[in-house]
């Protein structure tokens, strides 16, 4: 009886999981950039990237698998109140990629962020615009509602600046920086006065953190990586963010690690990038001697993330097996 249950169960990889990729290709970035104004060798970076590439091209074969088998179980996925954001990872990290490749291939760059943006382009128009029906549950307000509009877009303007077409790149900064400000006081009213989240959920507040500091790193791709004021006010308003995490961690941390815990990876990789910007944009004075500790204190949290993931792959809690009937259409429906 055992046996034949165990049969019937298969790897069920939620698109969530793209949230992994962020955070390590985030950390390739700012070594990438450190290697540009400090003696530390680009191989680190190109590492990092090269990581993030290979599990991008994993998690990727396994979502078209589910996506080719179990069509419904994506389709389900895409109408849930609170995991459909998280669809929208999947041509996030794909543009990440294509900034990943640039100085390795820009003709193999240039059509996955062709890709990563139609796709994203045509989800968000379809995830977000149907919120305006009236019909999302209050208690899915969460920070995930950043992902197809906020963080897209911000990544939209990485990928452009990466590759040359700054006044796109102008147009997609834009659309994520209103996107954001029209979002935040909506999320934070839910957060403060409607009552605490499920611990299952707690997590998703990583992304809270993100927004800013990946506005700032999306102005510095398009702006010519010139510290001006924008750039210090986005990075005041992550450092705040990352205060309020620090305040929550205990909050956060009543449940047991998992998965979920990259939710806070993109917006740490992201500290530490535009922290060596503006660190470096000044020879002295408060940004220059904040940027090494903020570039420690990342590597940091990123290196204990993938212990702690590696160390649930071990033990065989990371990757979660669901009986392969949950993943097809109820036929009675």
């Amino acid at each position: 009886m055992n046996t034949s249950s165990e049969q019937r169960k298969v790897l069920h990889l939620p698109a969530g999981y793209f949230g992994m990729v962020l955070g390590i290709i985030g950390m390739g970035f700012a070594w990438r950039y450190a290697s540009t104004i400090w003696p530390v060798p680009p191989l680190i970076g190109d590492l990092f990237v090269s990581l993030a590439i290979a599990l991008w091209v994993l998690l990727t074969m396994a979502f078209l698998l589910r996506l080719m088998r179990f069509p419904h179980s994506v389709l389900t996925e895409m109408r849930h109140p609170f995991a459909s954001s998280f669809v929208s990872l999947f041509p996030a990290t794909t543009m990440l990629v294509a900034i990943g490749v640039t100085p390795w291939c820009r003709g193999l760059a240039v059509v996955m962020f062709g890709f990563g943006v139609a796709v994203q382009l045509c989800y968000a128009a379809w995830q977000s615009a149907g919120l305006w029906r009236g019909q999302h549950p209050n208690e899915a307000t969460t920070p995930g509602l950043y992902l197809p509009t906020v963080a897209n877009n911000f990544i939209s303007a990485m990928a452009c600046g990466a590759l040359g077409y700054t006044d796109v790149g102008l147009v997609f900064l834009g659309a994520g920086i209103f996107s954001w400000l029209s979002l935040e006081p909506v999320i934070l009213q839910r957060l403060r006065s409607a009552g605490e989240l499920p611990a299952p959920l707690r997590t998703s507040l990583g992304i809270q953190l993100a927004p800013a500091l990946v506005a700032c790193s999306a102005w510095f791709a398009v702006n010519g990586g010139h510290a001006d004021v924008l750039a210090k006010m986005l990075f005041g308003y992550g450092l705040l963010q990352l205060l309020f995490m620090l305040r929550l961690l205990p909050w956060f941390m009543a449940q047991p690690f998992n998965a979920s815990f990259w939710s806070f990876s993109f917006g740490i990789s992201a500290l530490a990038t535009t922290g060596l910007h503006l660190g470096h944009a000044a020879p002295d004075g408060f940004f220059h001697h904040l940027a090494l500790p903020l570039f420690i204190f990342t590597n940091a949290i990123i290196a204990l993330l993938i212990v702690r993931t590696l160390h649930l792959l071990v033990c065989g809690k990371l990757l979660t097996r669901v009986d392969r009937n949950t993943l097809l259409p109820d036929k009675d429906a």
